[in-house]
């Protein structure tokens, strides 16, 4: 429930327009087919003739109707084109993730043995191997598909809508493009429908704050701005249009297009849907980051090497186990069903539950942590994560501008300039954009101005993008006008002929403007975007001004601006640092903005490499730069994509943490992807992890419980393999010299069965903190010889066991084997088990290093049913028999060497390799 109450606030509060997008195919989910004809092929070019050609013909190429579609045809539409959603991955059926959960390399192979214990009528090995089988894909279902249907739960709970125009059905037939502008629309009614209803050639109204639910084109717009920095990465909004730009050849800068994806600041506006679903530029960039299969992640890889090496090693020793007790027994049926038995025993067959029950406990502890989890093995590439790959915006900074500084023309701090914007920011209507909240928020010059009661407003010159400035009219006690622009600060020179300096209005002559031009350069240099503000006064003669009014304006000085660093980032960084891991910067801002964050946050920036630099370098250059710099700016989302799978290339384990479309494709590409709440909706579609708050801190508690599940994995394979190995060096030299088998195939399975079953509580052991402290990669070549160092101290103490029953109690004869096998069936369980304790940590075991109290009770169990099961009423169904009194003595020495032998030899282990 924890789990889910943490999907639950997550997607209650960060879902956006266009949230419920699922995966299927749309076959005509764009364009409608009319009087235009068929959908073109290139849609892009399509949009962008669309946003050119007059507005009847654009009405006609949806089959559209300047009132607007009635229901009927709209719901007929709907049917045909199919609903207004993204392609995006769904979860899979039941029976399909059954069949994952179950299909990996050591089911596979126990269900071969098991059928073969079948077909030789040996139904107990069945039943054993069955179990194990089960067992190990039923626990893997549970968790997995827990997660996944909460998950969809939540998404079904949220629903965003958008208000549509509707004429009354049957009212008009669609228009045709007759080349006539149509006339002034009559809507019957306004509609609040869902997102999903929407289709081409649906009038939509839009106004400050809705989201953009599909392409559409504007039919009449006022004051419409629109925040596109998701689709285009410019964090300033642009004012759009229902006039068309025939000079503008980029389609994301048409001033009459919107985009799905991208929101209203301000204004309001009526337009026509052109294209839903898959076939918007939202749509597009979607398909790209979850059309194409993600290459096997550096976790995937590593089980899959290990796997198969575990695989390898069974196939090279099990025919010799069967050719030894077949040549010495003579015996090739029981021979083969001892081998088969071996067989088991050497497949680490709970792998898949120890590794998916680990990746649950990690999930489940970082939701406690408001964290999401969409693939649990996202949880330890946490861990093995040695480069975090940032976006700037929104991840490693606020998304909210803040005002750093208000100077004069020389730089230094004003509180005239600053009065001076706040006067401009309060009384402008048109745009208040993230510059002027900035201003705003110094509430207390309110007070001191005096505004209700000094000034009001006279007019207003609107902001627009060519003049990239804007002024407001006001009068100060009706005495005198004063006009009060701010803008951008090359146009705001172009406007002005005198500078204020103490006091005094001078002239601005030559070497004043180099003056002028030297201080805006350095606050650029320190990453502020730099906004001039100047003013003139005028007689107190006229009520309506305009832009002819914007000259031979006195320069004041400047309000510069910084989108600040959070507060966590720069000690989340210093931690990850802390834990060995590398941060890189990926941003699409520019290097100077980009720089001043870096500086802000600790990070170094040893030179910043450019996406025109990058487009300049061919693959071993790109590696040369990822490996001698940290910073990289002005990125495309090819160039971010481009530099992960590079840094993967040379064996990095790359998380990539962004929040916008841009950051997508990067999000898939690498090892693991990391979003925040706030993150567009494909960016968290990406993801493999979302962070439900902006306390990058978590980011330092995701890295160590992920080496944590490392480690607890770690565990359990160099307890298998080592086990496994001398167990089998132990079963080659009894068979060798033994008149009968040494353990019997059945024994030598519920030996397994329960040696398994004490590794379930692995998952909720604890880790030494030593081990969290470094980058932790799969290694199977560290695994192979871990296998071969500890695998024969086992044996040793095997054969000491072996020599006990033949000597000692004289077990010799076929007569005798029950006493043997049920002396040594103890003896190994009771080793296997130990073994749990003994390399679960590097130090000395019990003294040093305790472990949790679910293994300590769960091995505790099994060894203790290991000892009473031969003196049991199961012992005869399992052919043991109870051992003789002065057993007891011995095992107790023999565990007692096995513990003192196995730590010695751990230390020279350490010393010689390391332990991880």
């Amino acid at each position: 429930m924890t789990l889910l109450n943490a999907w639950f606030d997550a997607f209650l509060r960060s879902r956006r327009a266009a949230s419920l997008f699922r995966r299927r195919v749309l076959p005509d989910a764009g364009m409608g087919r009319g009087a235009a004809g068929a959908v073109p092929t290139d849609f892009s070019d399509a949009l962008r003739r669309l946003a050119q050609v007059p507005v009847a013909a654009a009405l006609a190429a949806v089959a559209s109707h300047p009132d607007g579609l009635a229901s009927d045809e709209a719901d007929a539409r709907l049917a045909r084109v199919g609903p207004n959603e993204i392609d995006h991955e769904k979860p899979l059926p039941w029976w399909r993730h059954l069949w994952q959960c179950y299909r990996n390399p050591f089911n596979l192979l126990l269900t071969l043995l098991a059928v073969v214990s079948w077909l030789t009528e040996d139904v107990k090995a069945t039943v054993v191997i069955g179990t194990m089988v089960v067992l190990s894909t039923l626990i893997r279902f549970i968790q997995e598909g827990r997660s996944n249907r909460a998950a969809e739960r939540l998404k079904a709970l949220v629903g965003n809508n958008a208000r549509v125009l509707r004429r009354p059905d049957g009212d008009a037939a669609p228009l045709q493009d007759t080349g006539a502008e149509p006339c002034t629309p009559r809507y019957a009614q306004q509609r609040s429908l869902p997102i999903r209803a929407l289709v081409p050639g649906d009038h939509i109204v839009l106004s400050a704050g809705d989201m953009i639910p599909a392409d559409c084109r504007v039919l009449n717009a006022k004051d419409l701005f629109v925040a596109q920095a998701a689709m285009t990465g410019e964090s300033l909004p642009v004012e759009k249009f229902a006039a068309p730009d025939p000079a503008q050849p980029n389609l994301l800068e048409q001033p009459n297009l919107l985009f799905m994806g991208t929101n209203v600041v301000s204004g309001s506006a009526t337009a026509v849907v052109l294209a839903t679903g898959n076939r918007t530029c939202f749509g597009t960039i979607a398909q790209r980051s979850t059309a194409t299969e993600r290459a096997p992640t550096a976790f995937q890889a590593g089980v899959n090497s290990v796997s198969w090496l575990l695989i390898r090693f069974a196939l090279v020793m099990v025919p010799f186990v069967l050719l030894v007790n077949g040549v010495t027994k003579g015996d090739w049926t029981e021979a083969f069903l001892f081998a088969l038995s071996v067989a088991v025993g050497l497949t680490p067959e709970m792998l898949p539950m120890i590794v998916t029950s680990t990746l649950a406990k990690g999930a489940v502890l970082l939701s406690r942590r408001k964290v999401i989890v969409k693939r649990l093995d996202a949880i330890q590439n946490f861990g093995a994560m040695d480069v975090l790959c940032t976006d700037k915006t929104g991840t490693l900074t606020q998304d909210r501008i803040a005002l750093e500084r208000h100077t004069d023309v020389y730089g230094n701090d004003s509180q005239d300039v600053l009065a001076f914007a706040y006067l401009n920011s309060h009384f402008q209507t048109g745009l208040t954009n993230l510059l002027d909240r900035a201003v705003l928020e110094h509430v207390e010059l309110q007070t001191e101005l005096r505004l209700a009661q000094d000034y009001r407003k006279v007019d207003e010159i609107p902001f627009d993008f060519e003049r990239r400035r804007m002024s407001v009219v006001v009068s100060e006690r009706d005495d005198h006008h004063e006009l009060v622009c701010k803008g951008a600060v090359e146009e705001m020179l172009a406007v002005c002929s005198r500078v204020r300096e103490n006091g005094q209005d001078l002239p601005l002559d030559t070497q004043r403007l180099a003056r002028v031009r030297q201080t805006t350069e350095e606050l650029n240099e320190q990453g502020l975007r730099v906004v001039a503000v100047a003013m003139k006064e005028v007689p107190a003669t006229r009520e309506v001004y305009s832009q002819a009014d914007e000259q031979d304006l006195t320069l004041l000085g400047y309000v510069a601006f910084l989108d600040p660093p959070k507060e966590s980032t720069a000690q989340a960084l210093q931690a990850l640092a802390g834990l060995g891991v590398e941060v890189k910067v990926f941003t699409g801002d520019n290097e100077l903005v980009t720089a001043r964050v870096c500086a802000q946050v600790g990070l170094h920036a040893d030179g910043i490499v450019t996406g025109p630099q990058i487009d300049r370098m061919d693959e071993a250059a790109v590696a040369d730069a990822l490996g001698r710099h940290r910073v990289f700016a002005r990125l495309t989302p090819l160039h971010k994509e481009r530099l992960v799978r590079a840094l993967r290339a040379q064996g990095k384990v790359v998380g990539f943490l962004g929040d916008g479309i841009n950051d997508a494709p990067a999000l898939r590409a690498a090892d693991i992807g990391i979003s925040v709440d706030s993150a567009v909706d494909i960016a968290k579609e990406a993801a493999d992890i979302i962070l439900l708050e902006k306390n990058l801190m978590v980011l330092e508690e995701g890295v160590v419980q992920g080496r944590r599940t490392f480690s607890n994995m770690l565990k359990y394979i160099r307890m298998t393999a080592s086990s496994n190995f001398g167990n089998v060096f132990s079963v080659l030299v009894a068979s060798a010299f033994l008149p009968f088998l040494p353990m019997l195939p059945l024994q030598l399975l519920v030996q397994n069965l329960l040696y398994d079953i004490s590794q379930i509580a692995i998952p909720f052991d604890n880790v030494d903190e030593e081990l969290v402290r470094k980058p932790l990669k799969w290694n199977p070549a560290d695994i192979g010889r871990f296998m071969v160092f500890f695998g024969p101290i086992s044996s040793i103490f095997d054969l000491s066991c072996f020599a006990l029953m033949w000597y000692v109690f004289d077990a010799r004869t076929a007569a005798d084997q029950s006493l043997f096998q049920s002396g040594w069936f103890v003896v190994g369980l009771l080793t296997q088990t130990l073994i749990v304790h003994m390399i679960r940590t590097p130090k000395v075991p019990f003294v040093q290093s305790i472990a949790a109290p679910p293994l300590l009770l769960m091995t505790g169990l099994i060894m203790a049913i290991g000892v009473l099961l031969p003196m049991s009423p199961l012992a005869g169904y399992f052919k043991l028999q109870a051992l003789p009194p002065g057993y007891w003595p011995f095992l107790v020495a023999i565990l007692f060497g096995y513990a003192v032998l196995t730590t010695l030899l751990k230390k020279v282990y350490i010393r010689r390799y390391g332990w991880q």
